[in-house]
């Protein structure tokens, strides 16, 4: 994947998403659109950087210019985009960074400085919202068109039954003992059960793997980059996960997974049509994503309710 520095042969359509796996893999519609609709443009995508293993099985993307957050200008002179899109929200740190690459055309929710976007709509669902963004800027998307590219590498394991255990907020962590009573029951049915997380993930995936006696061969949270992952998900039998990164790799190679939701509803982030189970209780949400503690509308969910979910999705 080329990092922008520079121009090449061909205008520059830039498109800010600057921030986590969920919510780059929510935009690939809205990304699929602008591509069609620009096909002689160079599409950039400002992006954190340690997701450059996805944005390379997003089909179109040319370059990527790794942006960790908004805090600091684009390193692009002001001129050099023909089009910048913020697909990244519509406040003032967002707008700020479009405006100060002086692009001659914006595509954009509409606000003092650009009046001619459509309006935020509050609850939106994520997917929907910014294929109709770009949609009203003359880029037709479908929501629902999540697809991206398998990696080209083999699965650490074909078929198995992958248990997520990461969550990037307390709010969203189911507990540990949930996670291992899903993993016993599907080792039970015959399955090979994988257990994944981040590096900072690793002792809840060891405490999972030891009450399920899965070996640690098997516990690659921690140990395996993101292309791995996106491959073992492309190759799963089913995905189990709260509302994470792992669950969107599902939803894109519709792969049957089963998403225990908690702080964020499932009406703005949940997956599209597909062989995926929703698991919440609404009534319960508190909905503070940020949250040490895990959010009572993902406790209110069994392990229980997981098991007869997989069971029902897995392929």
């Amino acid at each position: 994947m080329r990092r922008f520095d520079r121009p090449e042969d061909r205008p520059v359509l830039l498109a800010l998403r600057a921030l986590k796996l969920g919510d780059l893999l929510v935009a690939v519609p809205a990304l699929h659109g602008l591509r069609r609709a620009f096909g002689g443009h160079e599409l950039v995508l400002a992006v954190s950087g340690w997701l450059e293993q996805i944005v390379e099985l997003v089909d179109g993307i040319d370059a990527l210019l790794p942006t960790p957050g908004l805090d600091e200008p684009l390193p692009v002179p002001p001129g050099a985009v023909d089009v910048a899109a913020n697909l990244h929200g519509n406040g003032p740190e967002s707008r700020a960074l479009i405006d100060a690459l002086r692009p001659r055309r914006r595509i954009a929710h509409r606000s003092p400085g650009n009046p001619d976007g459509p309006e935020w709509v509050d609850g939106m669902h994520e997917r929907v919202r910014w294929a109709r963004l770009v949609t009203a800027h003359g880029a037709p998307a479908d929501p629902d068109d999540v697809r991206i590219r398998v990696p080209s590498r083999e699965p650490h394991v074909e078929g198995a039954a992958v248990v997520h255990v990461g969550a990037f907020y307390g709010a969203r962590q189911w507990p540990v003992e949930r996670f291992a009573a899903v993993a016993r029951a599907l080792r039970g049915d015959g399955a090979r059960v994988v257990v994944t997380g981040g590096a900072s993930d690793r002792a809840r995936a060891e405490a999972l793997a030891e009450r399920a006696g899965i070996p640690g061969a098997d516990v690659r949270a921690g140990r395996s980059d993101l292309a791995d992952l996106a491959a073992l998900i492309a190759h799963a039998g089913v995905v189990v996960s709260a509302d994470t990164g792992a669950a969107h790799l599902a939803s894109a190679y519709g792969t049957p997974s089963v998403v225990i939701f908690g702080p964020a509803p499932a009406s703005e982030w949940g997956p599209p049509p597909g062989p995926h189970l929703v698991l919440t209780d609404e009534a319960r949400r508190r909905g503070d994503v940020f949250a040490d503690d895990p959010d009572p509308a993902l406790l209110a969910i069994t392990s229980e309710d997981v098991i007869r979910a997989a069971r029902a999705v897995q392929r």
